[in-house]
């Protein structure tokens, strides 16, 4: 195992920081300090995602042959850990991270030329179609239907958690094919317009609050919505369990370490502003503590993906160790916004309706706390979901269990 960048590796580091220095003006910082959740609202989002894309780094992990920039494994991992660093918008993982991916092994040829082009440009949103109110964690007990009817599929059914379906130009969706056998065996992966007839979005209120440019998840529901079958469906009839696998291990098993550092930083700079019996918080020897373990717990797991990105430039394949890094990135993440939570006390009590409008003004006259108090309670409560969304803890805890303990 070899940790140690090269020399082409730190100055590629170096030309990184450069262009994030420049590219990532100060009105899109302003603006990604009042995100709830790492993403701004859409306009901003594609602004951010075509510097990206002119720069070439949009899918550091897609093959040169569709656009990618055929970076190396130390080079992706670097790129990702300054994007991080530095505080930068999540890419959108919908198009670019997941169903590009499966079109790219499973899709037509005519598929390819259709949707990947526009996905790498981000000239079209796409969103997720997988979870329904009766099927989550055993995704495998779907029931949105798509029966045969000539040429088409005809769908009835609804989608749950459906990040940004409100802003969406096309879906991925899994629907039920068939129900013979298992489950698993009657399930078609199927990509179709947003905008078709019989396709309506439900905003779902969560506990983070309906802030503005910032709702994210929806109810999707689809009645007698008619999509051609030769145009939709990816791969084969009932194959869609195995493609949906595909695409989870790119859902997971990202570096979670670079990010968790720049929510540390701020959680040490809140506990430098706020005071605790007379003087900063920081200094108080309870909280300085936990900050001190949240550190040590980072550094673990920075190591420990450094490690499997090691492994990955050596060639070898990333297995339930996707899972390892997603529960414990996740819950890293939660506690990491309950320190901001502590650290900001009261302050983040009081709700702004519009945080990317404290942003763009840039000013606290009419504020009850600071401005930087103003996402940390919307933060706090989205958070809660990322042990959840991705296959939760629990059942990744149960796939290490039986891939790496043999139980």
């Amino acid at each position: 195992m070899d940790l140690s960048f090269t020399k082409e590796d730190l100055e590629f580091q170096k030309e990184v920081r450069d262009w994030i220095a420049e590219a990532y003006t100060p009105e899109l910082r302003a603006k990604m300090a009042m995100s709830k959740n790492g993403y701004l609202d859409k306009d901003g989002q594609v602004e951010w995602q075509k510097r990206l894309y002119e720069k070439g780094w949009v899918a550091p992990n897609w093959p040169e042959k569709y656009g990618g920039p055929g970076l190396s494994p130390s080079e992706r991992y670097i790129l990702n850990m300054e994007l991080s660093a530095a505080g930068t918008p999540t890419v959108s993982p919908m198009g670019i991270s997941m169903v590009a991916p499966v079109l790219m092994e499973f899709g037509s040829d005519e598929q390819k030329e259709k949707y990947l082009p526009p996905i790498l440009r981000s000239d079209v949103w796409w969103c997720q179609g997988y979870s329904e109110p009766g099927a989550g964690s055993d995704l495998a007990s779907l029931q949105m239907s798509a029966v045969r009817d000539g040429d088409d599929y005809v769908l009835n059914g609804s989608k749950i958690w459906t990040t940004h379906a409100q802003w969406a130009d096309m879906i991925f969706c899994l629907v039920r094919t068939s129900k013979e056998g298992k489950p698993q065996e009657g399930i078609s992966f199927i990509v179709f317009p947003m905008t078709l007839p019989g396709i309506t979005v439900s905003a779902l209120p969560t506990l983070d609050g309906p802030l503005e440019g910032q709702q994210e998840i929806n109810q999707v529901f689809f009645e007698n919505v008619r999509v051609p079958v030769a145009e939709a469906l990816v791969g084969e009839e009932n194959k869609g369990w195995t493609y949906a696998k595909y695409l989870l291990q790119f859902e997971r098993g990202n570096a979670y370490a670079p990010g968790l550092r720049n929510m540390l930083r701020k959680a040490r700079k809140i506990a430098s502003l706020e005071q605790s019996e007379g003087e900063a918080l920081i200094r108080d020897r309870d909280f300085s503590r936990k900050l001190a373990n949240m550190e040590i717990k980072i550094d673990s797991l920075d190591a420990t993906e450094q490690r499997i990105f090691s492994a990955l430039s050596a060639g070898q394949a990333v297995g339930p160790e996707s899972s390892m890094l997603k529960c414990e990135g996740s819950d890293t993440q939660q506690a990491i916004t309950e320190l901001i939570l502590e650290a900001t006390g009261a302050y983040a009590a009081p709700f702004v309706q519009d945080s990317f409008a404290v942003a763009r003004d840039g000013a606290n006259a009419d504020l009850p706390m600071p401005q930087y108090a103003v996402p940390v309670a919307p933060s706090y409560f989205n958070y809660r979901k990322t042990s959840i969304y991705a296959g939760s803890n629990e059942i990744q805890r149960n796939i290490m269990a039986k891939m790496v303990l043999g139980l």
